[in-house]
């Protein structure tokens, strides 16, 4: 028996993109295997660590979670995306000043997270930010110096 497959269109890191995928496929299989964005990461594959984080229609969603049928018509920014538009350099400088990242696998999706942050930004406490990346898991640096650069990016941001 075959698996059943589905064509679909969808606008990636603003190029449109068409193929036939697997309908049991996630969305960030697609994006590593099919397309080569090999910038979000497999961690859990239950939703629960953030490595593989991508931005569909404007809201940042697990990509582990998401079939790649599910995002046909949408538009998906991938860290690549984000990277491309410069929309994160700054934090990403800092984030490299402030050894933010250290084996870098869930850094990606830590990044799209903070770029939901920094996208309306506002005075956010060093707990509110540890909330707000709750849902994204990091093994090796203890926090402390991503928090670091999120809270200096965003006074960055609001001196202007």
């Amino acid at each position: 028996m075959s698996e059943e497959t589905q064509a679909i269109t969808l606008k990636i890191n603003g190029e449109d993109v068409t193929r036939t995928v697997a309908v049991r496929q996630h969305l960030v299989d697609f994006l590593r295997t099919e397309l080569g964005l090999t910038g979000s990461h497999l961690g859990c594959e239950h939703g629960i660590c953030g490595a593989c984080s991508v931005r569909v229609d404007g809201q940042v969603v697990r990509g582990c979670l998401m079939l790649a049928v599910q995002a046909d018509g949408a538009e998906v920014v991938t860290i690549e995306g984000l990277t491309e538009t410069g929309e994160i350099a700054d934090l990403q400088e800092i984030f490299v000043t402030r050894n933010a990242l250290q084996c870098g696998y869930c850094t990606p999706g830590m990044l799209m997270t903070i770029a939901e942050l920094l996208r309306d930004p506002k005075p956010v406490s060093r707990d509110g930010i540890r909330a707000y990346l709750s849902g994204n898991y990091c093994r090796c640096t203890g926090y402390h110096a991503i928090v670091d650069a999120v809270e200096t990016t965003l006074k960055n941001r609001l001196k202007g």
